[in-house]
C-alpha cells in the first residue's frame, strides 16, 4: 500500500474530538467523506482512522474521527500528518496532475538542455501554482504552472518541458 499525504494536524477544534487540518489536497469533501480512512503517521507509525464527520471552517478542514469523540483523544495528533491511499484518489482529467505526480520530474526546455529538477508544487492564494524548481547548477527557481511557460508534462518519461521564454530562467 502506497499512501500520500494530504495534510497535516495543526490543532483540535472544540471539545468533541474534531481536528483542524492544514489541507494539501484540492478534495476534501472527498478523501473525509464519512467511513473512509486515512492515516496519521504519529512517532514514525500510520495509525488508520475512519471519519466520523467532515466540514471547512475559516479555510480548514475540521475532521472528527470514530472513537474519537472528545479533545483529549486528539490532542495527541496535533502536528501529525494525514496520509490517504494512492489508489484510491479519484482519476483526473486528462492534462491534470497529482501534486505528488510533479516532484522529481526533470524540467528540460523546449530545446532539450536540462534545467533541474521540481522540487515542489507552491500554492499562492487565489493565483496558479508554482513548480519550484532546483536548477542543475545550483540554486532555486519558480516557474508558474500556466500554460504560457509549461509546454509538456510527461509524468511516464518523468520529464516537465518548459518554454524557452526570455526572462523565465
Amino acid at each position: 500500500m502506497e499512501l500520500v499525504c494530504i495534510g497535516k494536524i495543526v490543532n483540535t477544534h472544540g471539545i468533541k474530538g474534531e481536528v483542524k487540518i492544514e489541507s494539501y489536497s484540492d478534495f476534501d469533501a472527498l478523501r473525509y467523506r464519512k467511513g473512509n480512512t486515512v492515516y496519521i503517521l504519529k512517532d514514525g507509525e500510520y495509525l488508520p482512522l475512519k471519519t466520523a464527520s467532515f466540514r471547512v471552517h475559516k479555510g480548514f478542514s475540521l475532521v472528527s474521527f470514530e472513537g474519537l469523540g472528545n479533545i483529549n483523544d486528539v490532542e495527541c495528533c496535533k502536528q501529525c500528518e494525514v496520509w490517504y491511499e494512492r489508489e484510491a484518489r479519484e482519476p483526473l482529467k486528462k492534462g491534470e496532475y497529482y501534486r505528488s505526480e510533479l516532484i522529481s520530474l526533470k524540467v528540460i526546455g523546449t530545446a532539450g538542455e536540462e534545467i533541474g529538477t521540481v522540487t515542489d508544487v507552491e500554492e499562492t492564494n487565489g493565483a496558479q501554482n508554482n513548480l519550484r524548481v532546483a536548477l542543475k547548477e545550483g540554486g532555486t527557481v519558480l516557474i508558474p504552472y500556466v500554460p504560457q511557460f509549461i509546454a509538456d508534462v510527461d509524468t511516464e518519461k518523468g520529464i516537465l518541458t518548459v518554454q524557452n521564454t526570455e526572462g523565465l530562467l
